[in-house]
């Protein structure tokens, strides 16, 4: 699928979030939320930071938009994403009645729309947004891929210190 100029552009601003949880040792998922072409909330995955497993960027994001546009719904607003959005995010999304999802990368373990669950796609709500994926795929992919990497290495590297005496 071709997407447009600004799908792009707000994609990228998922994808600097993205980077910054990379930098804090987060799972590198950034979100962004947009309304009449303008960015009204951004998030990053903050669960080790905050010791909370709800901090998910979508999560963020989208109290950060609720807050902007003071209204628990956000029907006339898109959301951004770096990986596809887990359940929890998924029912936050069908809560704030989002009237667009765009992901990056499906999420083969906990994917709410598409690789586990379809949950935004379902019709057993009454609200169901569009949803499209793939907009920097790869470069989302990447980053996810060296932030495990480098996690495993330090892990592995962990191993073999010897004891402290």
């Amino acid at each position: 699928m071709l997407f447009g100029e600004n799908n792009y552009k707000f994609m990228y601003s998922a994808l600097v979030e993205a980077e910054s949880a990379f930098e804090n040792d987060e799972v590198p998922i950034g979100a962004v939320v947009v309304y009449d072409n303008r960015i009204v909330g951004r998030g990053f995955n903050q669960v080790e930071k905050l010791k909370d497993a709800t901090a998910h960027a979508e999560i963020i994001a989208l109290t950060s938009a609720m807050n902007t546009l003071s209204s628990k719904v956000l029907d006339e607003c898109d959301l951004y994403v770096t990986a596809e959005p887990c359940i929890m995010c998924a029912g936050a999304i069908l809560l704030a009645k989002i009237r667009t999802v765009f992901f990056s990368a499906f999420e083969p373990k906990f994917g709410a729309s598409g690789s586990v669950y379809s949950l935004l796609e379902d019709n057993n709500y009454n609200h169901k947004p569009k949803v499209y994926h793939g907009l920097y795929e790869m470069e989302s992919k990447n980053l996810l891929e060296m932030f495990f990497a480098k996690k495993r290495k330090s892990k592995k590297d962990s191993e073999y210190l010897p004891p402290f005496h």
